[in-house]
């Protein structure tokens, strides 16, 4: 948690460092969100679910080349689709930061949760953004991240 002081206004700022976000992703949770929240439907949706689907990957080093290791989660990385889907994925956790009054400021998997105040109600702010950021543990966890 992070007081700074913007022309006399301070402000409570906390950053979430989302551990390997995109690997996390789940395939199932993304497909539905897709669909339900913004209207994907038929072969567009399924276009998404082949891109997610059968990924795998080996490792080959000196001649030698692994068992393939299959990808049950996540989004790719490096794509150009991987952290729109991901944003895509997440956008619901912005509703719930706007229940606590704190603003949201996300892009891909850096997060930012603030909320200016004014200098007597410092303590109050802080313990907003306590209680969202605990609110958004909880909804991180129940969205397999």
């Amino acid at each position: 948690m992070l007081i700074v002081a913007d022309g006399g206004q301070p402000s409570a700022l906390c950053l979430l460092n989302i551990s390997a976000a995109f690997d996390t992703v789940d395939h199932d949770l993304l497909m539905q969100r897709l669909e339900r929240q913004y209207g994907l439907r038929g072969v567009v949706l399924q276009w998404f679910s082949s891109y997610l689907s059968g990924r795998s990957f080996q490792v080959a080093h000196g001649g030698s080349t692994s068992s393939a290791v299959y990808i049950p989660c996540s989004v790719p990385q490096g794509s150009v689709l991987g952290p729109h889907l991901f944003i895509l994925y997440m956008a619901h956790f912005e509703d719930n930061t706007a229940e606590h009054g704190i603003c949201c400021h996300a892009f891909a998997d850096d997060t930012q949760l603030y909320v200016h105040c004014r200098r007597d109600d410092v303590t109050s702010a802080v313990l907003r953004v306590q209680n969202c950021t605990e609110a958004v543990g909880h909804l991180m966890l129940a969205n397999c991240l």
